[in-house]
């Protein structure tokens, strides 16, 4: 009986300890697109290095490399497809070059505020899509973060009409670098840490990067005076948690929750500390001599036109453009009731 209970214990005992045991003790590379002090873009891919290693208890050391440290910062998308690192921390829109659909899962020009994008995500069929495009290359995906608008552009002269666009040179992102491309825009796609030494040196006229608090840092104000609002390129910004699809595979799902529930904090940490920090950065912006404007509502109008135009043409040229822009609409069509008599317009 005394051996019969001896053993019973030490069994209570293993299935009490099993589940923290569970999770796979992982060391896995994450490869940013962005630096790790640069406020929210890179802090929030830290902060999620740290909360994954702690609510794991140590079982999972997810180590944040900088730009570069392992492969630049736009070759990010590649290392984790191939496998040649674990994991990234970027957006998916910087991935258009792939599919022009990713864009969808980052940022839409004149597109939901961050709590409508993230329940079409969440809710509205969006995260199935974005696993099944994905899965394409080799890559699974989590949504890891969203952040409120962004501005729309620093311009060296004041913009008093669409025409003053036409044969600017400017680093712009996503889908709204095709817009910009409709109005007489050359655009290209830079990272961040490279901006500023091309809108210094002439290679660039003007440029779109993110949030006042994000943009200050990166301090575009010594080059360029006027910056403009709203971003209606970028009304919220999804990023994300890129991981090769083999190794996800391999997780048992007691780790996959782990890296799903850290991720789901990471979007309300992210969302609330990008609404928290704006307004002192802009009050310091305007103490720095910036021009702090709004779109005329001829340039908006122009612009969404433009916009309307680069939906029909990559509808027609990309089946999961297709898929995930009808996706995106019909989610956004059934809110509308619920926008409008639930908040203030």
């Amino acid at each position: 009986m005394k051996k019969l209970a001896s053993a019973l214990a030490v069994s209570a005992s293993l299935a009490v300890a099993s589940p923290a045991m569970a999770i796979d003790n992982l060391n896995w590379d994450m490869q940013s697109t962005y630096p790790g002090s640069l406020t929210q873009l890179g802090t929030l891919g830290k902060v999620l290095s740290e909360r994954l290693n702690a609510v794991s208890g140590g079982a999972i050391n997810l180590t944040f490399h900088e730009p570069g440290a392992i492969v630049p910062a736009l070759e990010t998308f590649d290392a984790v497809a191939s496998g040649a690192v674990q994991a990234g921390w970027s957006t998916p829109g910087y991935w258009t070059g792939k599919d022009s659909s990713l864009a969808l899962f980052a940022a839409v020009p004149f597109g939901p505020r961050a709590s409508e994008y993230i329940a079409w995500m969440k809710f509205g069929g969006g995260q199935e899509l974005f696993d099944e495009i994905y899965a394409q290359y080799g890559i699974k995906s989590l949504a890891c973060g969203v952040i409120a608008p962004e501005a729309s552009g620093w311009f060296r002269n004041e913009i008093t009409s669409a025409d003053d666009l036409k044969g600017l040179k400017m680093r712009f992102f996503g889908l709204g670098a095709k817009v910009m491309q409709k109005l007489g825009v050359s655009t290209q796609l830079l990272a961040g840490g490279d901006i500023f030494p091309a809108l210094e040196l002439g290679t660039i006229d003007a440029t779109e990067f993110s949030m006042p608090a994000i943009d200050l840092k990166l301090g575009f104000y010594q080059v360029a005076k006027y910056y403009y609002f709203p971003g209606w390129h970028q009304q919220s910004t999804i990023f994300d948690l890129m991981l090769n699809k083999d190794e996800w595979d391999a997780l048992d799902e007691q780790t996959k929750a782990v890296f799903e529930t850290v991720c789901d904090a990471q979007i309300t940490y992210g969302i609330a500390e990008g609404e928290a920090i704006q307004p002192a950065a802009l009050a310091e912006l305007q103490e720095k001599g910036v021009n702090i404007k709004s779109w005329d509502p001829a340039i908006l109008d122009t612009l969404r036109s433009a916009w309307d135009e680069v939906v029909e043409e990559e509808k027609a040229a990309n089946p999961n453009f297709a898929r995930a822009w009808e996706s995106l609409s019909n989610f956004r069509e059934q809110y509308k009731i619920w926008s409008e008599l639930g908040y203030l317009q």
